[in-house]
Order: C-alpha cells, then structure tokens, then sequence
C-alpha cells in the first residue's frame, strides 16, 4: 500500500471518528442510561447509534474490508485488511460525565498490525492519529514520546487499578519504582504516553478494538506497544505501551 492510498484511508478514518465524536457528545452529560453486558461492561445507546454510524460508512465506502467491532462484532474480510471500531473508549467514563473518553478507529493489514490509526476526543477537542510511516499526530502536530530513560523520574498510568492477577506483584512492583502514578487510563492514556505527558501506562485487559489505533498511534510516535512478555500483538489481552526508553526496564520486571 502506497503513501497516497494510506492518507485517503486515514482522512476517511478522520471523518468518521469525528462524525461519531459529534454523535456522542449529544449524548455526553446528558445522565444516559447504560446497560451491564455480560462481562458487566456498561453500554449505551451512544454507544450502539456510534458504531451503527462508523459501520455504515465503512460499508458504503470500503465493502471489501471486514469490521471488527465493540458492540456488533465482526464482518468477515474479502482482502484481508479489518477495520476496528470501538465507538465509545472509556464509557465509564461517558456515563459519569468525565470527558476522557473517544471514538477509536483503525485499520489492520494482512498481518494483523494497525496502519492507519485515530483517537478522537471530542469532549476535550482533540485528535491524535497515525498512519504507518508517516508519524503521529496531535491536533495536526507531529508528536514524540517522551525521553524519560530512568523508571525513577517516570510518571506511569494504569486503566485499572485492579484485575492483575498473577501480574500483581509485578504491577505493585512498578507502582513502588516509578516517580508520579496516576489512573488516566483508557485511550486517553495511551495519547499521554504518545505526546510526552506520561512515560508508560500498563492494562490488565484489552480488546483489538481497543488496541488497533494505539499501536500505530504509540509506534508511529517513537514508542511501543507490546504484552507484558515483549511480545507486539494487537489481539494480546494484557498491554504495556512505553516511550521506548523504558521499554528494557519494564521487562526486566514484567516479563514471566
């Protein structure tokens, strides 16, 4: 896939990001109701009415390509390349009105690795997209992580302060080592670590949906984006993305 077809797909990515941006934030504050799914994950009419949205475009535009999405699950491909959609990142934090939370898009080649990449955040006016190759982007600003090398000057963000399991220790292990900890979490997280204002941030679980466009978006700015093994793939459950400067330390820990 050459240059210009990569910037047709990620200007298409761009406008149904913010189409479903649009959509939500109509919504947002509002008191929605939310339903418990069966892994007792909230969702919401937003939520449904956003990846209808993103589905029918990507239908309309692109019907060769499969979807993979958060809330009516998966298209088959006809060329091998999946679109993944996560209509509302963070709905819990939508729900309670907390504005991090964004509408995440992205495309999966042959190989199951994101080329094209969004993160839009409607409620704080910001983007943050990729495409492979060409570099990362914040609000149309090329972006770089951060070169913070030492874990104890490193400011580090988790999704969850819960549900490690056997990873536990581990996890304490880099709470104890590291210089400031906080939760910002979900794809608002991972546009931190993308920009510099944080150095790491660690998940218990993920999805594709979630992962597709953090992984070119993190990559793309200079980090990584890897499972707590080292491993890169972006169907892995548990996920680490680092500013590439810490990316040895943080498996000299995490790793089994």
């Amino acid at each position: 896939m050459n240059d210009q077809q990569l910037r047709s797909l990620l200007d298409f990515a761009l406008d149904a990001a913010y189409q479903a941006g649009r959509l939500t934030t109509r919504y947002f504050q509002t008191g929605i109701d939310f339903e418990r799914k069966k892994d007792n994950s909230p969702v919401t009419v937003a939520d449904k009415e956003a990846e209808k949205l993103i589905r029918g475009l990507l239908e309309r535009y692109y019907p060769d390509y499969g979807i993979i999405g958060e809330e009516f699950g998966r298209v088959e491909s006809k060329n091998g390349l999946n679109w993944t959609v996560d209509p509302i990142d963070g709905t819990k934090s939508f729900i309670c009105g907390v504005p991090f939370y964004g509408n995440l898009l992205a495309l999966l080649d042959e190989n199951e690795r994101s080329i094209v990449g969004v993160i839009n955040l409607p409620a704080l006016n910001e983007v943050v997209y990729a495409a492979r190759g060409a570099g990362a982007y914040w609000n149309g600003r090329r972006v770089q992580t951060s070169k913070v090398a030492s874990l104890s000057d490193a400011v580090m963000l988790a999704s969850d302060m819960i549900g490690y399991g056997a990873r536990e220790s581990k996890y304490q292990t880099l709470l104890n080592s590291t210089f400031i900890q906080r939760t910002w979490g979900d794809s608002y997280g991972y546009t931190l670590v993308a920009t510099g204002r944080a150095d790491f941030i660690v998940d218990p679980v993920m999805n594709v949906w979630d992962s597709g466009p953090l992984q070119v978006i993190v990559e793309e700015a200079g980090g990584t984006f890897t499972d707590w093994n080292g491993r890169s793939n972006v169907y892995a459950r548990d996920i680490i993305a680092t500013n590439g400067a810490l990316f040895d330390p943080i498996m000299a820990i995490t790793r089994d």
